[in-house]
Formats: C-alpha cells, sequence, structure tokens
C-alpha cells in the first residue's frame, strides 16, 4: 500500500486495485491509533474512524488534490504504481 501523501501526522495511502471492496474512488488515511477509508468525491468516511480534527484536515487536503487523486485511482485500479501529492500546507 504505497504512500502517496502525509501532513500533521496523517498517513495517505492507496491499495493497489481495491475497488471491489467499497465501489467508489477512495483512500486509506491513518493516524496515530485511527485508520479509515475516505470517498476522494467529498472526503466522507466510508469505513474506520478518524479523529474530527484530522478529519477536518483530510478533507480541506481532498479539495485541494481531488484531480490528482482520481488520477492516482485510476492508476492503482489499473495495477500501476501512483504519484506522491503534495502535504497539506
Amino acid at each position: 500500500m504505497p504512500t502517496i501523501s502525509m501532513f500533521y501526522g496523517i498517513l495517505v495511502s492507496l491499495f493497489y486495485e481495491d475497488n471491489n471492496r467499497h465501489h467508489t474512488p477512495h483512500f486509506h488515511v491513518r493516524y496515530q491509533g485511527s485508520k479509515a477509508s475516505i470517498a476522494m468525491e467529498d472526503g466522507r468516511i466510508l469505513a474506520g474512524t478518524i479523529p474530527k480534527k484530522q478529519l477536518r484536515l483530510i478533507q480541506a487536503w481532498v479539495e485541494l488534490h481531488q484531480d490528482e487523486l482520481f488520477a492516482n485511482w485510476e492508476l492503482v485500479t489499473n495495477g500501476e504504481e501512483p504519484f506522491r501529492i503534495a502535504p497539506l500546507q
């Protein structure tokens, strides 16, 4: 599971060919002991939990990098390596 971005202690990753589980473009986040799957279209939690403060940061990041996230989704669903995305600053 390649890490595509890191910011404020949040790790953002994509699984290769992981489109069967949630049937929607998504990525995975880890923060301390929390893990969640996040929808690329709107930043909502699909599974798991993440503290509210970190979720707001993730949602801001999604808004800024949505096109890049969808481009990476296309890559990983085809078994290709995703590219890194700039962190939230």
